[in-house]
């Protein structure tokens, strides 16, 4: 199919405040994570969000712009938060990044962990050849 302009007069431009949507919302399959009611609050977050996706917006303010009740945002803010796609300290909201998490750095417990994992390997390695000797020698 061939794309064109359906009305060249209104093509969109990036406007001079700051806001985008980022296309991995849905190719990542992101929207399937929430239903519409948390997907409406976080197009208006990302909507008022600055560069850092930081918004203060107290639920009375969201609800009448959403047409909804402040319970009804409450509800769309845990789906959002559970979704991994916002972060939420009363009256601050951060909009996250799509991009997965980056993996964990190890502790120094978890290399302490291995360490001793490790050495009881070779313990029991030890031990294995010492009972095969004897049972040899046996």
């Amino acid at each position: 199919m061939q794309k064109r302009l359906l009305v060249p007069s209104r093509v969109r431009r990036i406007p001079r405040q700051f806001s985008w949507i980022d296309q991995r919302l849905v190719r990542d399959r992101h929207v399937e994570r929430a239903d519409c009611t948390a997907l409406a609050l976080y197009l208006f977050l990302l909507t008022v969000a600055d560069a850092q996706g930081l918004s203060y917006y107290a639920d009375g303010s969201v609800a009448p712009m959403l047409s909804l009740r402040p319970e009804q945002v409450a509800v769309a803010r845990e789906d959002l938060l559970r979704a991994g796609l916002i972060a939420y300290e009363a009256p601050l909201y951060q909009v996250l990044a799509l991009d997965p998490p980056p993996p964990a750095r190890p502790t120094a417990q978890d290399g302490a962990a291995r360490s001793r994992a490790r050495g009881s390997e070779a313990l029991r390695s030890l031990r294995e050849v010492l009972q095969q000797t004897l049972e040899a020698h046996s």
